[in-house]
């Protein structure tokens, strides 16, 4: 049995290099390890490093070069219309904010079947049908979340870096204001603990 280890995306898949396809749903299109059996029959185990999201169009490739290609399968979803664009752009942001997978078109969302989930869209003003097709649900919900992470820790250092450079441009700025007072900046700098009434009677001095 043959092994696909990597994954080449929709864009640099090359058509001549297709052995076989698989037609798999939005959950099946989710998986790290699992035997499938493609539509001519060959079979092969695919055996990635982490779960991963394949998407339509693109293929799982062997050792060899060769590859098999994904397809979305059609299965049943929700179908989400709306009178206005303003009324679905509002109903997105409903069944965004239950982190619900969700395909989001010009005209229409789909997402899968829930009672629940159909209720509350229907009163928020939408209709809502069951129809067959591909399930393709935006993946920014989790690309953003471990970009997101790391977009955190870079602004933490960011803050970091600003805070130090900003308490330096402090005390060069003190001893700017205090050209003529060299006594009272030394005092600051090496007293902190002190820097309070250092500075008390400073402007003391000033006002005096």
């Amino acid at each position: 049995m043959q092994t696909a280890t990597s994954i080449t995306r929709k864009a640099a898949v090359k058509v001549e290099r297709i052995i076989d396809s698989v037609s798999l749903d939005h959950e099946g299109r989710h998986r790290r390890r699992i035997v499938l059996k493609g539509e001519k029959g060959l079979e092969f185990l695919l055996d990635l490093d982490k779960a991963t999201v394949l998407n339509d169009g693109d293929a799982v490739k062997f050792e060899d070069g060769s590859l098999v290609l994904i397809k979305a399968a059609p299965q049943t979803l929700l179908e989400v219309r709306a009178e206005n664009p303003l009324r679905l752009l509002k109903t997105a942001w409903h069944i965004g904010n239950r982190h619900t997978p969700c395909e989001i078109t010009a005209e229409a969302l789909y997402l899968e079947d829930d009672h629940v989930l159909a209720e509350m869209i229907r009163g928020l003003g939408c209709s809502t049908s069951i129809v067959s097709r591909p399930f393709q649900p935006e993946r920014g919900a989790y690309d953003d979340h471990g970009h997101s992470h790391g977009h955190h820790g870079h602004s933490h250092d960011h803050h970091d870096h600003k805070h130090d450079h900003d308490h330096s441009h402090s005390h060069a700025h003190d001893h700017h204001n205090s050209h003529s007072h060299n006594h009272d900046h030394v005092h600051d700098e090496n007293c902190n603990h002190d820097h309070d009434d250092g500075h008390g009677h400073s402007h003391s001095h000033k006002h005096d």
